[in-house]
């Protein structure tokens, strides 16, 4: 087994605190609302919301994928980060065993965020992950923190 990591960064107008409870403590309602072509549902399987939660995603009818479970790591509110690993669906194929994500947002000079993923891929064997394949997951995740950030844009009230 191989783990090959990845870094990525996204700025946001929006303050962390705020981005931090639309993107990641109220997620699993807010994307399926304003994005359903992406997300479809999130649903808890087990747990309270906290770490050892297992959560089924079920993507939109545009996704090449068609769920994928998470299991939630760790979650922290004052220092606005949030740690879960894919553990099961269709994403994953026949070459990951696993990806981790540990993501912080960090306030930026001009009052918005800066949002930093760490993303491993812990692979099955010998298999090599490419930049490339990583590059439509990232992607897709740039265009949902824009839609959650047009959304709050648009709901000033939301998320205070």
């Amino acid at each position: 087994m191989g783990v090959f990591t990845y870094e990525t960064e996204f700025t946001s107008t929006i303050p962390p605190a705020r981005l931090f409870k639309a993107f990641v403590l109220d997620g699993d309602n807010l994307i399926p609302k304003i994005a359903p072509q992406a997300i479809k549902q999130a649903e808890i399987l087990e747990g309270d919301g906290g770490p050892g939660t297992i959560k089924k995603i079920t993507f939109g009818e545009g996704s090449s994928f068609s769920y994928v479970k998470h299991r939630i790591d760790s979650v922290d509110k004052d220092n606005f980060t949030h740690a879960y690993s894919l553990i099961e669906g269709d994403a994953l194929s026949d070459k990951l065993e696993k990806i981790s994500y540990e993501t912080k947002l960090v306030a930026s000079p001009d009052g918005g965020s800066v949002i930093k993923t760490v993303s491993k891929y812990h692979t099955i064997g010998d298999v090599e992950i490419k930049e490339e394949h990583v590059k439509e997951g990232k992607q897709k995740a740039s265009h949902l923190f824009k839609l959650i950030e047009a959304y709050l844009k648009d709901h000033p009230d939301a998320y205070n």
